[in-house]
């Protein structure tokens, strides 16, 4: 008797490590570092967990694409500019997981392998923190931005509402070049999204890296498709509108309030 139930205490407490981690893992908050490998390579990037996070539901997801300045291989400073300030300064907003990949210096977001890296990192974090997919959403800034309108026209349908900010579709030495009268790249790129996307775009009105115009172009693109697409430039800001934006505290609200199941119900 004595031998069984040494034998039961010794089988309680062998268990009880793993329980503990088990609860911690559950706990794990705030900005975390994960890795994730795209044709055998490891890239570094950064998963913001909300304090009241539980596994007892799904939760929206967004996905952040930095700027050209944040390239690097370090996982981390990405989190500094854009929407990881303003969950730092503002984290009641973010009742969301937040997806924050890193592009490698010398390559953009709407080069391969980069984009596909964005989405292996939103597809693992999904996975990982029981992300909505029918609530999964679409921001970036400059080169970001650019990456937005990338990946939204390469995946139609995936997210179910975009946000670009200062960004556009021609580089922005080809942008100037462009003739007013020719829509026809914007078109092109609006018409792989789709009008059914809600879509918020957000630029500086004194921009001296990205011209003003790319965004004007695709919001005009994205209305003749009839689609749910707003549009705020703010007058004598420059290339950073970033700040501004993420600090809109209905653009969180906006957002969160699309799906796919209600975007799919428009006719």
């Amino acid at each position: 008797m004595r031998a069984r139930l040494g034998l039961m205490i010794a089988v309680f407490l062998s268990v009880l490590p793993s329980a503990s981690r088990l609860e911690a893992r559950k706990q794990e908050t705030g900005f975390l570092d994960r890795t994730v490998v795209v044709q055998g390579t490891s890239y570094k990037y950064q998963v913001y967990v909300p304090e009241n996070w539980s596994s007892s539901k799904r939760w929206p997801v967004i996905l952040f694409l930095h700027g050209a300045g944040e390239r690097a291989d370090d996982g981390i400073f990405q989190t500094q500019v854009g929407i990881g300030r303003a969950i730092r300064e503002h984290r009641d907003r973010f009742p969301v997981v937040v997806v924050l990949p890193q592009c490698r210096k010398e390559h953009w977001w709407t080069q391969s392998p980069m984009d596909d890296v964005a989405i292996a990192a939103l597809e693992a974090a999904s996975k990982e923190f029981r992300g909505d997919r029918d609530r999964t959403y679409l921001t970036g800034l400059s080169m970001g931005g650019y990456g937005t309108w990338h990946l939204a026209g390469k995946y139609p349908g995936r997210f179910a509402a975009l946000a670009p900010i200062c960004g556009g579709v021609l580089m922005p030495d080809a942008a100037r070049l462009e003739s007013r009268d020719d829509a026809t790249p914007y078109g092109d790129a609006a018409g792989k999204i789709g009008g059914k996307t809600p879509t918020w775009i957000f630029h500086g009105a004194d921009d001296p890296v990205v011209p003003v115009s790319e965004s004007q172009r695709m919001y005009r693109a994205m209305k003749a498709l009839g689609g749910d697409v707003r549009y705020t430039e703010y007058p004598g800001v420059g290339h950073d509108s970033w700040t501004k934006a993420y600090d809109e505290a209905e653009l969180l609200e906006w957002m969160l309030s699309k799906s796919l199941n209600a975007n799919a119900q428009k006719k």
